[in-house]
């Protein structure tokens, strides 16, 4: 059935907890092909969901025509590669953050969908947050202008162990995962006043010997108008911590995604919880290929952050050496 008409088919490719949920943010009617890496676990997951066809080859999900549009939730360094078979194919798709692991892959991407007049969004679910779009609004107004954004994600990961306690067959990166999501974030909220980028400056370490990638970033930006943004990061860290704060000229806004609290000068009060806010980022592509217009987070609107991430990693390269890293292959 083709978009646009009462019934979706939904391809999702992954099943880890991305992949839970999206499947769960997805109507029952809307699930109908699951893509997933081993065959057992990709039919219990199938199962499980209701999804009508599966498969471990994402060609045979690709070349169905009754798939309308595919969610790509597979590991960080697939998104890409994946993401221009789907296109290619004439699929519509919803890629999971990151787009890319490089710039050069995620302007790829973006051609691709542009190119061929196919639907591209990306989920960054920290601008689908409803607590920051009155801050949004006022800044927008000139009510309230900020001064700061602080964004932190500490945790331990020394093994290859994901959030569900599940042993992964690929590997995290620190700078083009969780520092993305943060780092969008602050360039996203700053956009709205207009200020350009000063100065860009960060620490990212050698490859820890043991786990092979660098555990730990710290980035800060700086603009024209004297405003900062900052990324902080661990994977060392034994307390877990994932928060934003940002300071305006009127008030402070801190956001604890893993309590599900917004602080404010006002006091504390509780939000959706990160599953909930992912289900926006879901719905809104359905409704997007549904209503036949953008989707509140699309390809070409994250390129400013792969921009600068690029940019990080250069600098790193050109100090540690350019190299493929464990879940970062050179050939993306």
């Amino acid at each position: 059935m083709s978009v646009g008409s009462a019934q979706m088919n939904v391809c999702v490719v992954g099943y880890g907890m991305m992949g839970v949920w999206h499947s769960e943010a997805l109507a029952e009617e809307e699930r109908y092909f699951l893509v997933g890496r081993r065959p057992e676990a990709t039919a219990e997951f199938a199962a499980r969901y209701g999804y009508r066809r599966w498969s471990v080859d994402l060609e045979e999900a690709l070349a169905d025509p009754a798939v309308d549009a595919v969610i790509v939730a597979s590991p960080s360094e697939l998104h890409a590669a994946m993401a221009l078979r789907c296109l290619a194919h004439g699929k519509p798709a919803l890629v999971e953050i990151p787009i890319a692991m490089s710039y050069a892959a995620s302007e790829r991407v973006v051609a691709e969908a542009e190119g061929r007049g196919l639907t591209l969004g990306v989920v960054h679910p920290m601008r689908f947050r409803k607590e920051r779009a009155p801050l949004r609004e006022r800044l927008a107004n000139g009510d309230e202008h900020i001064r700061h954004i602080h964004g932190r994600f500490f945790i331990h990961r020394l093994k290859n162990v994901g959030a569900t306690g599940y042993q992964r067959s690929w590997i995290d990166n620190l700078l083009w995962h969780h520092t993305t999501h943060l780092l969008d974030l602050g360039l996203w909220m700053l956009a709205v006043e207009g200020a350009p980028t000063r100065s860009v400056s960060h620490f990212m370490p050698a490859p820890d010997p043991a786990t092979g990638i660098p555990m730990e970033v710290v980035l800060l930006v700086e603009t024209e108008a004297d405003q900062s943004l900052l990324c902080s990061g661990s994977y060392y860290s034994r307390e877990r911590l994932y928060d934003t704060m940002i300071v305006t000229d009127r008030d402070s806004y801190r956001l604890n995604i893993l309590e599900g609290t917004l602080t404010t000068g006002a006091g504390t009060m509780p939000i959706d919880s990160e599953q909930d806010n992912c289900t926006l980022c879901t719905r809104d592509f359905v409704a997007a290929l549904e209503q036949g217009r953008e989707p509140a987070v699309s390809g070409r609107s994250v390129l400013p952050t792969m921009r600068l991430l690029q940019d990080v990693q250069d600098r790193w390269d050109a100090v540690h050496g350019r190299r493929p890293l464990p879940g970062r292959p050179l050939d993306e």
